[in-house]
């Protein structure tokens, strides 16, 4: 198969599988989504989504956030990990969309990756499933299918996401990203994976994965 083919193979398997691709972290506006992209970085969803109650009862604007203390942001998000650098982003991007952005988190690229601990995935998070503008934000698990299904020899993610946008449509990154993830999480983990047993891998992956 040609790139193209395989990436249309992918997107229809991908969109069988998963007709329907909830954002798996739990929000209530965009936010409290900032919020918990960033708390994701180097942490599970699952875990993210068990922290975030507790944080966004307690805060759950710029306003009330900056109210409390780095130091009780920081001891209740400390099961995502990186708890001190992540409280301290948390409480100064409160501060900064309070003071630059009259509370509202912005929807362009410039504005949300010049936040404390907002990098350019998060930002194409927040950008694709809030604001509906098209990106394709490659976490690790999409980073890690790119390679195995041949789609990107991209040695970074920036590498993989410009490979990735050149194989799919425009109108299907928003959705494909987040089926991306879901097949990893299912079907292709990183540890204890068979190809042969894969729905994708066993028909594009890397013939090297099969020795």
């Amino acid at each position: 198969m040609t790139k193209k083919e395989k990436a249309l193979f992918v997107s229809e398997k991908l969109e069988a599988l998963y007709p329907d691709t909830p954002i798996p972290l739990d929000h209530k506006d965009d936010y409290t989504l900032l919020v918990a992209v960033l708390l994701s970085a180097q942490c599970t969803d699952k875990r993210v989504n068990q922290v975030t109650p507790t944080l966004f009862e307690e805060a759950d604007t710029p306003e009330k956030m900056i109210e409390l203390e780095i130091d009780q942001i920081r001891q209740i998000i400390y099961p995502c990990g990186l708890s001190p650098a992540k409280s301290k982003n948390i409480w100064n991007l409160s501060k900064i969309l309070i003071e630059k952005h009259n509370s509202k988190v912005p929807d362009n690229y410039k504005d949300l990756e010049a936040l404390p601990g907002v990098g350019h995935k998060t930002a194409s998070v927040v950008m694709s499933q809030w604001f509906g503008y098209p990106a394709f934000p490659v976490d690790t698990h999409i980073h890690r299918l790119a390679d195995r299904w041949t789609l990107s020899t991209g040695k970074n993610v920036t590498k993989t996401e410009a490979d990735l946008k050149r194989l799919f449509p425009k109108e299907i990154w928003n959705k494909l990203h987040l089926q991306i993830i879901y097949f990893g999480r299912e079907y292709c983990p990183a540890r204890g994976h068979d190809p042969n047993e894969c729905p994708i891998c066993s028909i594009i992956g890397r013939k090297t994965m099969f020795k």
